[in-house]
């Protein structure tokens, strides 16, 4: 457990209490901040998995620890963002409701043997969820002083994570499929 990824990982659990305590200030500028350490800790999942494969230390620990860790830090602050009136309680029971599907398929196929690689699908959601997030969290509506167009963040935000969605189901058909595939396999 003691090498640089875990341990990165680990640390981006510390960063959930002041991403969802500065949401709850309800300011602009401590929306911003929380959107900036969401962002750090988003920015530190790359890096954690980055150094896991260049250096050769992925571990078994950080197989299970690394998604968890994403998982609480996406769910903390999408039920933050409900309890506030930001985020309307559907689309986060789609997502969770994704999530722990996929973590009950990991299970099996860790039980089986079986080894699953995140598709791009599921990459392209994860992207689309954490831009999506990071939108929300900021809250503003911005101005472009050179064509003059209003940006409105939370519409956005919300948008991208409608369309996460859709990727999320197509991306949890498709790990069932490997699922299945590999249990055929295995037999």
């Amino acid at each position: 457990m003691g090498n640089l990824p875990n341990m990165i990982t680990i640390g981006r659990l510390f960063l959930i209490p002041p991403t969802v305590m500065l949401l709850g200030y309800g300011d602009p500028f401590a929306n911003l901040y929380a959107c900036l350490v969401f962002l750090l800790a988003s920015l530190l999942d790359v890096v954690d998995g980055w150094l896991a494969r260049r250096q050769n230390l992925v571990t078994f620990f950080g197989k299970f620890v690394d998604p968890l860790a994403d998982k609480v830090m996406v769910m903390s602050v999408l039920v933050f963002l409900v309890a506030y009136g930001r985020l309307g309680p559907t689309l986060v029971v789609l997502i969770v409701f994704r999530e722990f599907y996929i973590s009950g398929i990991r299970m099996l196929a860790l039980r089986d043997r079986i080894e699953i690689v995140a598709g791009a699908g599921g990459k392209f959601k994860t992207g689309l969820q954490l831009i999506g997030i990071a939108l929300m969290l900021i809250q503003f509506t911005y101005r472009d002083p050179i064509w003059g167009l209003s940006y409105d963040t939370q519409a956005i935000g919300l948008t991208l994570l409608w369309l996460s969605v859709i990727f999320s189901l197509t991306s949890a058909i498709a790990y069932t499929a490997k699922y299945l595939r590999g249990l055929e396999r295995a037999d």
